[in-house]
């Protein structure tokens, strides 16, 4: 196999399939890549998921790097280590970051010195530290004589989004719909199950596993019983399971399905959501999944409380008032919440839409902390 210049056989094993060779001559696809490597690391955790790649002179990859989580070498310091095993020159070498370097020395060395050390002849990096204590990084080069630029870039934004979330003191919130396209989650008879196909249900209990928790209304309990479990194909228990938590002042069934989850079960009043976030959150819940129904989803919003929805569209068309959405208090046009779209995946014969609430969208600002109603709504 043809080997590129500046990189041998011998330092192939440092970098990641599909990380190595001649990157496109542009910094954001630099930082799309970079963007790529973050997302490998601890989705929910202590740190910002980060992620860096070293180019050299020469245009080549010489080596990648992502953080995998507190305590662990930061993104940087993983490529330089990469790079120094591979036997690679970093002198002159352009670092692309998501995050500017740091510039503290905890537990972890500081960043921004490891690539003064390093030699680099440029670092480029998405978005500033917000973290007083860790923030100008990008000084610390300069006085050094590195130049060091910040390049708006959405993805790496989107990366720290989810962090700045955890450290305000609530959880990370997903909501996931699963619905008919024109938004039903149920046939006139209450029929559910399943709306979707196999690749979708399989590609929902896979995000759930990677959630701490996983969240429905009591209406959902009283009307479908379900197991808040995340399974695979045959209906087994992925390794990773989310913590179950019930929504509603109404006492939970002795014999309901959730209540032989293999996690504690944690049933809040949800009569002040946000309130209930912020115990969840102390209770170590940093990524929440929420199911249904109707209400929780709706009461949520209503109060800027939801980070991402997932809405798994299937090719059919229900009609009726069965709809994932209650009664959102929308007024008039201009007022309605905006989204933005981040991921558009084909699953089978459904479809994913990933979106974001847009920055620009006033609708999304947290509102009231009005209490919701228990309504059902079937997950998936």
């Amino acid at each position: 196999m043809e080997t590129h210049p500046g990189v041998t056989e011998r330092s192939r094993p440092h970098l990641e399939p599909g990380d190595w060779g001649p990157p496109p001559p542009d910094h954001e696809a630099h930082l799309d890549h970079a963007a790529r490597l973050a997302r490998r690391g601890p989705r929910f955790d202590d740190n910002p998921r980060v992620g860096c790649v070293l180019v050299g002179a020469d245009g080549f990859v010489l080596a990648t790097g992502y953080h995998r989580g507190a305590g662990t070498p930061h993104a940087e310091a993983d490529a330089l280590a990469r790079a120094r095993a591979s036997g690679l020159d970093t002198r002159g070498a352009t670092a692309y970051v998501t995050l500017e370097p740091c510039n503290h020395e905890g537990r972890t060395p500081s960043c921004a010195r490891a690539l003064i050390a390093a030699r680099v002849g440029l670092v480029v990096f998405a978005h500033y530290d917000p973290n007083p204590l860790a923030a100008r990084g990008g000084e610390t080069l300069r006085s050094a004589g590195i130049p060091a630029t910040r390049v708006a870039h959405a993805e790496s934004s989107s990366l720290l989004d989810e962090w700045l979330v955890q450290r305000a003191g609530r959880p990370w919130v997903t909501l996931k719909i699963a619905s008919s396209l024109d938004g039903r989650v149920a046939a006139a008879d209450g029929t559910s199950q399943w709306i979707t196909g196999a690749r979708a249900r399989a590609d929902a209990h896979l995000r759930r596993s990677r959630h701490d928790a996983i969240a429905v209304g009591m209406g959902t309990v009283l009307a479908d019983d379900p197991a808040l479990t995340a399974r695979d194909a045959d209906g087994g228990l992925l390794d990773s399971q989310p913590r179950p938590v019930i929504f509603g002042r109404r006492a939970i069934p002795v014999d309901a399905r959730v209540r032989q989850h293999p996690l504690p079960l944690l049933h809040l009043p949800g009569t002040h959501l946000a309130a209930d976030l912020f115990t969840l959150h102390r209770q170590g819940v940093r990524g929440l999944f929420v199911e249904g129904g109707a209400q929780l989803a709706t009461s949520l919003l209503a109060q800027g409380l939801v980070d991402e929805v997932l809405i798994y569209a299937a090719p059919v068309l229900l009609g009726g008032p069965r709809s994932w959405l209650g009664d959102a208090r929308v007024p008039t046009l201009a007022a309605a919440p905006r989204l933005q779209f981040h991921e558009i995946l084909p699953l089978g014969k459904d479809v994913l839409l990933r979106a974001r609430p847009a920055q620009t969208s006033a609708a999304w600002a947290p509102t009231t902390d009005a209490p919701h109603k228990e309504d059902p709504c079937s997950p998936v």
